[in-house]
């Protein structure tokens, strides 16, 4: 008897992911160890098929190493699990890394169950890193940008050349509406990657993956209540001071409400429909921008002017970004306003941008520095 519909759908999602970072190493050079030899349990028993099976025999050193990202909730622990069954049947070493926040009382605590629980799965190297999470953006925001400087920086440390992530459908949908709420453009409204972030110090392909984007949250949580698998739920999520908090429990009820079942399966398809058209911008734009610049390198406005509106703007952000202004805290409304330096010349003064970057036009010239 095959194991039951959730298990297999998360297991299913990440052998996909797991084939996909094989093909990679292939095409990167790499290469990566031949699977190992199924083996044999006892008639009618297969080797693995739970939580706590034995483990497959050890992969040499020389395999490569995949991570996963573990907070104890069910989204990741149902990762944590189907990464600890697939991996050894592909030749790939699975391991597990918890990042403790330092945001509730014993959060040290629940960080070393965490890593009791991906031990008794048998994913190895299995870590606990600490970190101290900072004010910029928010609580929300600094959060996330200390969690995932402490992946990058185990990820390097470790040699993982993927690390996978929990998000689900849910969370995609969640992503699209804070996006939509924003105001922000086509590309926030496209929500989260499968695959993003780049190679790490090593030159190492250690992108983030998302396997579950297509998984519902409830599917991961079937999945470890049939497992077994002991998950914690953060009373983060339940609390209303959070954006996104307000948005799972009031907001997106509200809309399903009013709007009827299978609203998060349509906000997960406008993500991936965003995105199919923002990258297409996005390569339109990389493509005009040295047929806008003169012979200097110089931004020339009137070749500007002619672009698309939408493609206008990729141009202008991705000079800004080149100046020395921080992807992260350069806005739409930053982009607006050194667009009206193109389109609503009316001779004004210079643009002050995040990053000590000033935008200014001088004579027919669109001149982009850090002052």
């Amino acid at each position: 008897m095959g194991p039951h519909p959730a298990v297999a759908a998360i297991r299913l999602a990440v052998r996909r992911v797991l084939h996909d970072v094989l093909t990679d190493l292939t095409e990167q050079g790499g290469r990566p160890a031949p699977a190992p030899a199924p083996r044999v349990g006892r008639p009618g028993r297969t080797v693995g098929s739970s939580a706590g099976a034995a483990p497959h025999d050890p992969l040499p050193d020389t395999a490569p190493l995949v991570l996963v990202a573990c907070s104890g909730g069910a989204d990741s622990m149902a990762l944590a699990s189907a990464l600890a069954f697939e991996a050894p049947k592909l030749g790939i070493r699975a391991g597990g890394i918890t990042v403790d926040h330092g945001l509730q009382d014993g959060s040290a605590l629940r960080a070393a169950e965490v890593v009791s629980r991906m031990t008794a799965l048998h994913l190895d190297p299995v870590e606990s890193v600490a970190v101290r999470v900072g004010r910029d953006g928010g609580p929300e925001a600094a959060a996330r940008d200390a969690r995932y400087a402490a992946l990058d920086e185990a990820a390097d440390r470790l040699g993982a050349v993927a690390v996978l992530l929990g998000h689900t459908r849910d969370d995609q949908a969640e992503t699209v509406l804070l996006g939509l709420a924003r105001g922000s453009g086509i590309r926030s409204l496209s929500g989260m990657a499968e695959v993003s972030g780049g190679p790490g110090a090593r030159g190492l392909g250690h992108h983030y993956r998302r396997p579950f984007l297509q998984v519902d949250r409830q599917t991961a949580r079937k999945a470890c209540m049939v497992q077994s698998l002991a998950v914690w739920d953060d009373p983060h999520n339940i609390d209303p001071a959070y954006t996104r908090s307000r948005l799972r429990h009031e907001g997106l009820p509200a809309l399903e409400k009013a709007l009827g079942k299978g609203v998060v399966e349509a906000l997960a398809r406008t993500a991936q429909l965003s995105r199919d058209d923002a990258d297409a911008l996005d390569a339109w734009a990389a493509e005009a921008e040295s047929g806008v610049r003169d012979e200097d390198g110089r931004l020339e406005c009137a070749k500007l002017y002619a672009l698309p509106p939408a493609v206008r703007r990729r141009v202008l952000r991705r000079a800004v970004v080149a100046a020395g202004s921080p992807a992260g805290s350069l806005f739409a409304r930053h982009i607006e306003e050194v667009d009206r330096l193109i389109t609503g010349w009316r001779g004004q003064g210079a643009i002050n941008l995040p990053g000590r970057v000033e935008a200014q036009r001088q004579g027919g010239r669109l001149v982009i520095r850090q002052g």
